[in-house]
This record gives structure tokens, C-alpha cells and sequence, in this order.
């Protein structure tokens, strides 16, 4: 167990799609109160997919990330306020030169409380014209889901200077330690 071990008995779970789940995995990961989060692919038909089939775009699925956080230290709200911090809602199936259906924007609930808390918020974020652009992420019961490869794990952390993690990875990442700081967890 990490040293952010969980104050309370609740651990919860919360699915985020963000384009390439390097970045999105690695921005989680460093949120206090998140015990685990995992890169894997969720939404498609294929019944156990890859990544190479994912990639191909046929099997439907996204690239996300599946959390574990305890409520007690970072609320689902605030997993949603890094989310939309750290992409960009508002094109279809592409982050930067990231370009396929497996790179959409989505939020994959486990519940319904879930569901209402991101409808809520990307109207607030649509009422404020937050972004200037549409919103089009989608909010979707969380379906089929498989952990992605071993390798994909924790890949910018263990590969901080190959090339898309240190000029698309990394920047992202800086952006969010700024923005979250008082959310980090502390080593």
C-alpha cells in the first residue's frame, strides 16, 4: 500500500477519457486521496481487446482511466475539475495529434450520483462558456472494461524522456501540478 493509504473504509471508482491515457493516468496518480489509477479501455463490443485493436478504431473502445480514490480526501467533483483541466472537451475524437475515436472525450459512471455530478457540471461549464466551443464529451454508464497491457502502466513514469512524454506528456503534466497543487499528494 502506498504511504496515501485510504483514511476511511470507502474506496470509490470513477472512469475518465481524456485522448492518450499516459497523461490522464499520470495526472491521477498524483492526486491525494487517489489510491490507484489504471490505464485500460472501456465502452467498445470487443470482448477483450488490445491495444493494437483499439488503435485500429474498430472495437468502439476508448483509451481511460480507471480510479481508485477514497471520498474522505478528493471528492468525485474535484476528479472532475482536474479532468477537465487537463483535455480538451471540446473536439471530437482527438487530443492534439492524438485522432481516432479511441481519443474521445468521456465519463464513464459507475453510478447514477456520478452521472448527475458530470451532467451538472459540463452545464456549468456550457453556461459559462468555459471553453469558448461546445462541450462534447460524453457521460455513459462505464462498459467493458479491460486493463490495458502491463507496459502501459505508469508509462510516463517510467519513460519521462521518450518523446511524447516529454513534449506532450510532461507539459501536461506541469500545467496540472500548478493548477492542483494544494490537491497533490505529498511525498
Amino acid at each position: 500500500m502506498e504511504a496515501n493509504a485510504p483514511q476511511s473504509n470507502t474506496i470509490e471508482e470513477a472512469t475518465f477519457g481524456g485522448g492518450c491515457f499516459w497523461c490522464v493516468e499520470t495526472v491521477f496518480n498524483q492526486l491525494k486521496g487517489v489510491i490507484d489509477a489504471e490505464s485500460g479501455y472501456s465502452n467498445g463490443q470487443h470482448p477483450k481487446p488490445s491495444y493494437e485493436d483499439v488503435c485500429s478504431g474498430t472495437t468502439g473502445h476508448a483509451e481511460v482511466v480507471r480510479v481508485k480514490f477514497d471520498p474522505s480526501q478528493v471528492s468525485y467533483h474535484q476528479l472532475l475539475e482536474v479532468f477537465f483541466t487537463i483535455h480538451d472537451p471540446t473536439t471530437l475524437n482527438r487530443q492534439g495529434n492524438d485522432e481516432g475515436t479511441q481519443y474521445r472525450s468521456g465519463i464513464y459512471t459507475h453510478n447514477s450520483e456520478q452521472a448527475h455530478q458530470a451532467r451538472a457540471l459540463i452545464e456549468q461549464l456550457e453556461t459559462s462558456h468555459a471553453f469558448g466551443k461546445p462541450i462534447v464529451t460524453e457521460v455513459r454508464p462505464l462498459a467493458n472494461y479491460h486493463p490495458a497491457e502491463a507496459y502501459h502502466q505508469r508509462y510516463f513514469e517510467h519513460n519521462p524522456h521518450a518523446g511524447y512524454c516529454a513534449f506532450v506528456v510532461a507539459p501536461k503534466v506541469a500545467k496540472f501540478q500548478k493548477t492542483f497543487a494544494d490537491l497533490l499528494k505529498k511525498d
